[in-house]
């Protein structure tokens, strides 16, 4: 499992798409992984700052792997598709491994191009679209012997609440930023358990696993207050900036998840402090996360609230695009 004195192994040959990479998180990943030999393909959603990343992750990189930028909004379905298709295309339907990384957190009640409320349009709906939409290319780079894998990125923050599935976008109760934040990550922990029962089912050479990054300066909550925050997130400023672990120790959970010795469903997080920071380790999932039932249901809300074909299919999930 990687941490950080064990490197990466050399992925030259290795082909990996990371969502959300002009700050945080995603830029410290793409540039672990270019530097270990990877072809990394940064999705970002502004072209000027993708730019400047990927310079940021050229000038750093110490290895032989190559980086490019993606277009790509998950809070715009739109941008999701032809993502996926300018993907598909780039790679000649060879992905090795997908890391859903990008997130938005604790700002005002706002929403998607396609009217879902953001935090669970950004954090989980437009990543199980990509997910989907990708399955192909994802499938095609993985053997039984070396699976390929999707990353999906959770929190710690997927305790604090449950998921209302017929109130997914907050229209009937009154909105918490924090509630719906929570309620995106525990989305994702459900989309994980429920893509591997999917994937072992149709017998696919693709693994799907979670990480989180514990307390981690990824710039969310920056990236909130930039959108105008709640005061909740402006008194949660101070304590991040002081307790929060560097991003070079932040991505250990997700590196080990896309290349470490992992099984299907697996969850890892750093492993000190009640998982905010250290090395990276086995997670604790809530009981709901570990919900099989819901996270059937969240799978179909989820399909028709896209209108994307999940893949793998199975039964029930005949939705057409």
């Amino acid at each position: 499992m990687p941490s950080s004195k064990t490197p990466l192994p050399d992925l030259t040959g290795r082909t990996v798409v990371v969502t959300g990479t002009t700050s945080g998180l995603g830029l410290a990943l793409s540039g672990a992984l270019t530097s270990a030999g990877a072809r990394v393909l940064m999705t970002v959603r502004d072209l000027d700052r993708g730019a400047a990343a990927l310079e940021r992750v050229r000038d750093g990189s110490k290895g032989t792997g190559h980086v490019e930028t993606v277009l790509l909004d998950l809070a715009d379905l739109k941008s999701v598709r032809a993502a996926a298709a300018d993907i598909r295309d780039r790679t000649d339907d060879h992905v090795d491994v997908l890391i859903n990384n990008a997130a938005v957190s604790l700002g005002p009640h706002d929403r998607t191009r396609d009217g879902f409320e953001l935090q669970i349009g950004t954090n989980h709906l437009g990543p199980a679209a990509l997910t989907w939409l990708l399955m192909p290319a994802i499938r095609a780079a993985g053997t039984p012997g070396r699976p390929s894998r999707v990353v999906t990125t959770s929190s710690l923050g997927h305790r604090t609440g449950g998921l209302d599935l017929t109130d997914l976008h907050w229209e009937r109760r009154r909105y918490s930023p924090t509630l719906a934040y929570g309620a995106s990550k525990l989305a994702n922990l459900l989309f994980t358990a429920e893509l591997d029962r999917r994937l072992r089912q149709a017998g696919d050479p693709v693994l799907s696993v979670a990480a989180h990054p514990g307390l981690t300066k990824s710039e969310l909550l920056e990236n909130a207050l930039a959108r105008g925050g709640t005061w909740r997130s402006r008194l949660l400023r101070l304590p991040d900036r002081i307790t929060s672990q560097p991003v070079s120790v932040g991505i250990l959970p997700q590196l080990a998840a896309a290349f470490g010795p992992v099984h299907g469903a697996d969850y890892l997080g750093p492993t000190r402090l009640f998982e905010t920071r250290g090395p990276a380790g086995p997670a604790r999932r809530s009981a709901t996360a570990a919900d099989p039932v819901l996270a059937g249901q969240l799978w179909a809300a989820t399909a028709a609230a896209t209108n994307v074909v999940p893949d793998p299919a199975g039964v029930g999930s005949e939705v057409t695009a």
